[in-house]
């Protein structure tokens, strides 16, 4: 019999915004469909109404769309499918697979405090599991709505193989008997992701390990409803660079906020292929064509990845300086209409762009550094402490400096790269002073910076009338 072309999904809950985690689980879910010629499906879990968070589902979308992870089926909505979820349900109680559980929040809420109190594992007592037609309709007289509970069994053993971590077994006495069904007829997560897995011909599971202590209760369900379940694969959880679970503090932030930190979505997919995931133990740089031919579960680590924002930084900085330079203005463009001072006119004059970017694409880690790399080229007014200026050097050695090199600079017919270095690279020596320390009080004076591009190209695009004007206002700062 044929093997079943693969099928994955990813299942994001839309109560909060997708962060690198939820998106790591994607990322591997869309290699392993593509890497096999299968089918990458994207389905909202959305039955979690109470928690939902306006926006969710769109950002989710937008931030699968941004990192090129495109997907062939969906999306789909739990909230859309309720009635296959509450069929099963049903079938399982007739079949005394299940039950209904009358228990009031208060009665579970204490029943809570006194397991902690006994220092007992949490968990439901089975009140509900056994009661008589008679204690049913007693309650169904009281109005109260009940829940359905899945009759988990007492004894034995459950186990299941994980593609990444072999054979795992749990004992069943570690189990309770977990709603399906809430009062409200929508479902919990682990009927709806074992119904829809089931219905959408899902061949392979993979996600966050934090699922693993879920799976037997998963497992047990499939039995019951007499189902083959997906093969399953819990992925390495991402820990902080204090090996403590990812957080805000992190990085953990939502997919989006890495866009519009300026984040290249093929830097961050490189980046993110490798929590967890290596072709060796020294390629870091992979582009998405090599990462789709070379991905396969065994490559994946089952210790936890740690997550390192240097690391991300470099990377990305190794893709801005691969962008074409059309590119690179390109992708630019937008951060510099929302980050340069407002007294910048808007549109950018497009040639002056083109001329200003050479400079600053090997300095750029991010796309949101370039406004602050380029202002001083679009600048007229320059804010700079004086300070900066001094260096190594007296007031008077200063001003002598910079008089001569306006006098210097004035006579210059032709201001390009090479003539302003033919003027100024011979004036040190002339001056005594070291081309550091001189080129270092130019620099100043003309960025209002200690670091800049190279002086004589910076000074060859900003023009001779704006390096004059702010020359002479290094002088009158002096």
């Amino acid at each position: 019999m044929p093997e079943a072309k693969v099928r994955v999904r990813f299942a994001p809950s839309p109560t909060g915004y997708p962060h690198l985690g939820n998106i790591r689980t994607a990322l591997f879910n869309w290699l392993f469909a593509r890497h096999n010629g299968g089918t990458f499906i994207l389905r909202i879990e959305d039955t979690d109404v109470a928690r939902t968070v306006q926006g969710a589902t769109e950002a989710i979308m937008d931030g699968l769309r941004w990192l090129g992870l495109d997907w062939n089926e969906g999306p789909y909505f739990q909230s859309q499918r309720l009635d296959s979820y509450r069929r099963m349900a049903d079938q399982l109680v007739r079949e005394d697979k299940a039950y209904l559980c009358y228990c009031s929040p208060q009665r579970l809420e204490g029943m809570r405090q006194e397991q902690m109190k006994r220092k007992q594992p949490p968990g439901y007592d089975r009140q509900c599991r056994n009661l008589t037609s008679k204690e049913k309709a007693e309650m169904e007289v009281h109005c109260i709505t009940p829940v359905v509970r899945f009759k988990s069994p007492t004894e034995g053993q459950t186990s299941f193989h994980d593609l990444l971590r072999g054979n795992i077994v749990f004992e069943n006495s570690t189990l309770d008997d977990f709603i399906l069904l809430k009062s409200d007829g929508y479902p919990t997560y682990h009927l709806a992701n074992i119904v829809d897995d089931h219905l959408m011909e899902i061949t392979h599971v993979l996600r966050a390990d934090e699922w693993l202590s879920s799976t037997p209760r998963h497992v047990l369900l499939y039995q019951a409803l007499g189902w083959q379940p997906p093969q399953l694969a819990h992925l390495p959880m991402i820990l902080g660079p204090d090996k403590a679970k990812l957080s805000k503090r992190h990085g953990a932030a939502a997919i989006t906020e890495y866009r519009d930190q300026g984040y290249l979505p093929e830097g961050l997919f490189n980046f993110l292929a490798l929590l967890g995931w290596s072709l060796d133990d020294k390629t870091e740089l992979l582009s998405k064509q090599e990462i789709v031919k070379h991905f396969s579960l065994e490559r994946i680590s089952t210790t936890a990845a740690v997550f390192n924002r240097e690391k991300l930084d470099w990377m990305n900085g190794v893709y801005i300086r691969g962008l074409s330079m059309e590119e690179f203005c390109r992708r630019s463009l937008p951060f510099l209409e929302k980050d340069l001072p407002t007294e910048v006119k808007r549109p950018l004059d497009a040639d002056y762009l083109r001329r200003i970017m050479p400079l600053v694409q090997g300095r750029a880690k991010t796309l949101a550094e370039v406004p602050q790399l380029t202002e001083f080229f679009f600048v007229d007014n320059m804010e700079y402490d004086a300070s900066l200026l001094s260096g190594k050097l007296g007031r008077e050695e200063m001003l002598k400096a910079l008089q001569i090199s306006l006098a210097k600079l004035e006579a210059l017919s032709n201001w390009n790269t090479a003539s302003l270095e033919s003027i100024l690279r011979p004036l040190a020596e002339e001056l005594e002073l070291k081309t550091g320390v001189f080129f270092g009080l130019l620099r100043v004076a003309v960025t209002g910076r200690t670091a800049s591009p190279p002086l004589f190209e910076t000074m060859e695009v900003l023009g001779k009338e704006r390096c004059m004007a702010r020359l002479k206002l290094a002088v009158d700062k002096l």
